[in-house]
Parts: C-alpha cells; structure tokens; sequence
C-alpha cells in the first residue's frame, strides 16, 4: 500500500484534499443537513473558545516544529507537525459540526469594521487555510511514504515550509477573527 500511495503522491493529495476540503465548504454552504447531528447547546456554544484555544496550540506546535527540523531535532519536529495535524484535525470537526448545526457566526461590529476589516481578514485566513490544507496534506503523504533519509531528496522540505508558513498564519488571522467576532464586538 505504501508504495502504492508513494508512486501516487499527487493523485493521493488531490483526493484527500478534494475530500477534506468538500466536507468543509458543504458544512459552510449549509449543504449538510443538520438533522442526524446529536445537538449538544453546550458543545456547541464552547466551540469557538475551543477552537481559539486549539488555534493557539497549533500555532505553538508549528512554531516549535519548525525550530526543531532548522536544529536537526528530525524526531522532535515529526512529533510536533503531528500533533499540529491533529490539532488541526480536531479544529475542522468542532468548526463543521458548529457550522452545520448552526451556520457562521454574524458579526456584531460595525459596517465600517466589519467591510475593511473583518471580511478582508477573513478572506485572508480562509485563502490560506485553503491553500495550507494540500500542501500539508502533500507533504503528510511524503513524509508517511519516505523514510527520513530519503525525504531530503523529495520535495517535503521545501513545500513543508511554504505550508508551515500558510498554515501559521492561517492560524494566526483564525485567532484575530475570533477576537474580533467573540472579544472585540
């Protein structure tokens, strides 16, 4: 199986990508009924505070996997993008299961902030989330299929980067709209 996946790392990205990110955008676009979702008020209404607070964790884990790969920690910065992929995992499925069960949050402020400010650093951060997830799910295929002596020689460090980047400021403008939609108005 695993070279099977290896000699087909895109169409593997692709199809993952395709899925992951039509399981987002349905839940968004209300395409995905709410009704055989077990509601729970509670959950629900804990779900932006945890998603922050996961956001924070990614964007510590992240930071952390990437000084640990730039000191040669191989092992050290394995742990930390894997725990950043399950962090992030975690944050999709109380994001969709929120967004299904109730739609996206309005935003209280101002018109003013809410169109020079909010929707712009919105757009920003759905931009990269959309972009992070194949390039984080292309070099999770790479590094799960190669062994760390031959990841040098694929593409894994040089699109590990362009994603850990995507991926952290993704985070980061995530942490921003959360203020501005739960702290701010």
């Amino acid at each position: 199986m695993r070279a099977v996946v290896r000699s087909n790392t895109r169409a593997v990205t692709i199809l993952l990508s395709t899925v992951a990110l039509g399981v987002v955008f349905a839940g968004v676009l209300r395409l995905v009924p709410p009704g055989p979702l077990p509601r729970n008020e509670a959950l629900v209404a804990l779900v932006p505070h945890l998603n922050v607070a996961i956001s924070l964790a990614a964007i510590g884990t992240i930071s952390a996997g990437l000084q640990q790969i730039r000191a040669g920690h191989i092992a050290n910065h394995r742990r930390l993008m894997l725990a950043s992929t399950l962090l992030f995992a975690s944050f999709l499925v109380l994001y969709i299961y929120k967004i299904i069960l109730e739609g996206p949050t309005a935003f209280a402020g101002p018109e003013a902030v809410k169109q020079f400010v909010y929707l712009p650093l919105l757009s920003i951060h759905v931009l990269l989330a959309v972009i992070a997830v194949p390039l984080v799910i292309y070099v999770l295929v790479l590094a799960s299929t190669y062994s760390i002596a031959q990841l040098p020689e694929t593409p894994h460090p040089r699109i590990g980067r362009l994603a850990a980047v995507f991926w952290l400021l993704s985070f980061v403008l995530g942490v921003v709209v959360y203020l501005l939609l739960y702290a701010v108005y």
